[in-house]
């Protein structure tokens, strides 16, 4: 196993390339996503929250990430000594239609072929990808960790009508006509993720590219009347079920599992690990379950986070693991300082586990 470190889109310098090699890491998870562009949030390097508006503006849709633009990236990076691992999440403005099913899903079908024909021609071998409509939702933050740290949690169920122009967490069409995205069935959601496999995996295994699946964040059956896909662990099975690709893959995380009102979280990272279906692993530990839970210090949740390595090392997971997001410390610089802490845990379990 590895150790690597996810940067925002913000965040992708030297300088913090040089604070993931301090740390321990190897490898590098990135955002080209710009969730704080034009929102309510303020352009720090702490995770996102929004408001019922949302994160901020989606990207240019006329734009794709170059195959320059990701070269160089990986240039970049490996440059100061690491690799990188992966491109996590894509740009609402490259595939709301494919999410709500509109009239450009086929256009946008082929742009995120073209991203994934270029990470593979760029030697990036991972895109992590939440097929969602509502998104990351109804977070929120406060003094919720060890010491009053700053931390995200969950204080309610969060169903809210979606705003049109809306999808993801993210505006993607600012003039959009006034009301609400009508709530689509389960199983239309479903029917829309498989349709979009069939049509992406041929292209990502001809790349060398795996796709994977981030579960619901947070895990709730619907948010924003929307429909949720892998709110319980064993949703997750369902998923890899609807193709036997080796590039249906899975962006395992810890904590929204663990937030999970059904299953057990060892046993999830067994059956999974097993399977040989993780893409890369978010490790992050929790207190409660949803639709109240807490974000805690790796050390100081309800997770036995070294256990969880150990049964990762059992079942031979030889991927990345990323601390996504951790509480933040009271001191100059609190994203790095929490983060720093979650990795001297990480790198220790990485060491000393069997």
């Amino acid at each position: 196993m590895n150790l690597g470190l996810g940067l925002y889109r913000h965040m992708l310098t030297p300088t913090n390339y040089e604070f993931a090699r301090q740390a321990g890491a190897t490898h590098i998870v990135a955002h080209l996503v710009d969730y704080f562009k034009d929102g309510t949030a303020q352009k720090v390097d702490d995770q996102p929250t929004g408001t019922d508006r949302g994160w901020g503006r989606a990207g240019d849709p006329n734009q794709l990430w170059t195959l320059a633009e990701l070269t160089d990236l990986r240039r970049g990076i490996e440059e100061a000594g690491l690799k990188l691992e992966a491109i996590e999440n894509l740009d609402p403005a490259h595939w709301h239609d494919i999410l709500l099913d509109g009239p450009r899903r086929t256009t946008q079908l082929e742009g995120v072929k073209t991203i994934i024909r270029r990470m593979g021609e760029a030697g990036i071998p991972i895109l992590g990808y939440n097929f969602s409509l509502a998104g990351v939702a109804g977070r929120t933050k406060s003094n919720y960790a060890r010491g009053n740290a700053t931390s995200v949690g969950m204080e309610g169920a969060y169903d809210p009508p979606m705003p049109r122009g809306m999808v993801w967490n993210m505006i993607y069409d600012e003039h959009a006509t006034t009301g609400t995205h009508p709530s689509i069935s389960s199983e239309e959601l479903w029917r829309r993720l498989e349709a979009f496999l069939n049509e992406v995996l041929p292209v990502a295994e001809a790349a060398g590219v795996k796709l994977a699946a981030h579960p619901d964040d947070p895990p709730m059956p619907t948010v924003r009347g929307q429909p949720r896909l892998v709110y319980q662990p064993a949703h997750y099975q369902k998923l890899i079920d609807l193709n036997p690709s080796p590039a249906n893959t899975l962006e395992f995380c810890i904590g929204s599992l663990a937030e999970m009102t059904e299953g057990d979280i060892y046993e999830a990272v067994d059956t999974y690990s097993r399977q040989n279906r993780l893409g890369y692993v978010h490790f992050r530990n929790v207190r409660g379950k949803v639709p109240f839970y807490r974000e805690t210090f790796i050390d100081d949740g309800e997770v036995d986070m070294l256990r969880v390595v150990q049964i990762l090392r059992r079942n031979r997971f030889a991927g990345v693991l990323i601390p996504d997001h951790t509480p933040q410390m009271s001191c100059g610089a609190p994203w790095h300082a929490g983060m720093a802490y979650a990795m001297g845990f990480m790198r220790a379990a990485l060491l000393t586990t069997k």
